[in-house]
């Protein structure tokens, strides 16, 4: 199932994209046996609701998508798509976490998984434009695999942990290298508003199959600047998710960036910094293409 977040008159609210059409989330609720709560306009009510019940649920609205001519939304090139969780609790990320990455850094290898947090303003969706030219010279791109969580889970196991998991996006984590580089603390860099592109659907984990065997490329005007697979990520995403909830509960919706791997501007030779008007592409096997444009400075 491919889930995300659409602009309607009434607000953001939650859809279900099949076949290239979406389609609203909570009429086709309406008609669903599985369905077991009221109102569930948004994506991270559904993720609250439903997380435990996704792959069951999935099959269910997918044929009854046309049998509801009142869900029928539109086609995602006219209807605007937002953030697929546009109010996530959390955005946790995790750095130096693919092996290729941490060499091209000279760093030794992490004991335990690098762990700092964006915020929802630094969240942008897939037709958004790349804010942090204004205030930055030094752009970077990371692509990367966002993992999302589909029920509350706090001290869970990692042989459990992908239970907790309800779906993979494509996520850019841009980093402001001259603002990261300022101190010991890499805040300052990763929450720029509007910086971090992801989306644009929200793909199940039961329709992607293994999360630790996907390619992951990225792109910069055409141009492929990194190139990988997940298999290669140090601390893979069963014990990043069991490791987080060993200190924090982790909610569903919470947001969590894996990590990216080696070929970022900063360390090539000279530095590739995204320009205004530069397009960035992040492309995940099974999971979907991210596209964004890097936005002008706004005077």
């Amino acid at each position: 199932m491919k889930i995300v977040s659409y602009e309607h008159e009434s607000g953001v609210r939650g859809g279900v994209l099949i076949d290239d059409t979406i389609y609203d989330l909570e009429l086709l609720l309406q008609g669903s046996r599985q369905a077991v709560h009221g109102a569930t306009s948004s994506v991270r009510e559904f993720l609250e609701f439903y997380g435990d019940r996704l792959e069951a649920i999935s099959a269910e609205l997918g044929a009854l998508a046309g049998q509801d001519p009142e869900a029928h939304v539109g086609a995602p090139a006219d209807i605007g798509l937002t953030t697929p969780v546009p109010n996530p609790s959390k955005v946790l990320c995790i750095g130096l976490n693919y092996k290729d990455h941490v060499a091209e850094t000279g760093r030794a290898f992490p004991e335990y998984p690098d762990v700092f947090a964006k915020f929802a303003s630094t969240m942008v969706g897939p037709e958004d434009e790349i804010g942090g030219a204004k205030v930055s010279d030094n752009l970077d791109f990371e692509g990367e695999l966002a993992v999302i969580i589909g029920r509350k889970a706090s001290e869970v196991s990692e042989e459990e942990a992908l239970n907790y998991v309800a779906a993979l996006a494509p996520l850019n984590d841009v980093t402001a290298r001259d603002l990261q580089y300022r101190g010991t603390q890499w805040l300052a860099g990763k929450a720029v508003d509007g910086s971090t592109p992801w989306g644009p659907a929200l793909v199940t984990l039961d329709e992607v199959g293994d999360p630790q065997n996907l390619d992951l490329a990225t792109r910069v005007n055409g141009i492929e600047v990194q190139r990988s697979n997940t298999s290669y990520q140090i601390f893979p995403i069963a014990r990043i998710v069991s490791y987080l909830s060993s200190f924090l509960t982790l909610e569903p919706g919470d947001v969590i960036a894996t990590g990216t791997p080696q070929g970022i501007g900063a360390k090539r030779n000279p530095p590739v910094w995204l320009e205004p008007g530069d397009t960035v592409e992040i492309e995940i096997e099974k999971v979907g293409l991210l596209r964004n444009t890097v936005g002008k400075p706004q005077l």
